[in-house]
């Protein structure tokens, strides 16, 4: 399985009064995870949409194991655990500087139209997706 990773340090707004990461920040580290391994194969969201498919989250599963705090420089670790024509399946690793793994999940994706209704991935993406798996690693992002 192809893994990309993308570093980001945590801001200060991401914060609570006592310096630790707000619970509700990973999800959108997850999102910039998962848009940034799909960059990472030319393939960004804005690519899907011109072409009418729309990539809703259907489920989204964290479990925190450590807290992040201000200023630490995290990995946000992404893997595309599984793609059917009608879904994907993203796995997500979050660890501190140091190695220590401090969140992992899971969110699922259905592909829809601009009238909400479930749609296949058209061929020609799909074969892309797949040939950008199988073809190569991506490369790494820093902030």
């Amino acid at each position: 399985m192809v893994t990309q990773r993308y570093q980001l340090r945590v801001r200060y707004a991401e914060t609570d009064a006592q310096g630790i990461v707000h619970h509700a920040n990973y999800p959108v580290w997850f999102e910039e995870g998962r848009s940034e391994f799909l960059r990472a194969f030319e393939l960004p969201y804005s690519q899907w949409e011109e072409q009418g498919l729309y990539v809703v989250v259907s489920d989204l599963q964290i479990r925190y194991l450590a807290p992040a705090r201000y200023e630490d420089l995290l990995t946000v670790e992404t893997t595309l655990g599984r793609f059917k024509k009608r879904l994907l399946e993203f796995n997500y690793r979050i660890l501190r500087q140091d190695g220590l793994l401090l969140a992992q999940g899971s969110t699922r994706h259905l592909l829809m139209n601009g009238a909400g209704e479930p749609v296949s991935l058209p061929q020609p993406l799909y074969h892309r997706l797949e040939q950008a798996l199988l073809a190569r690693e991506p490369h790494e992002e820093t902030p």
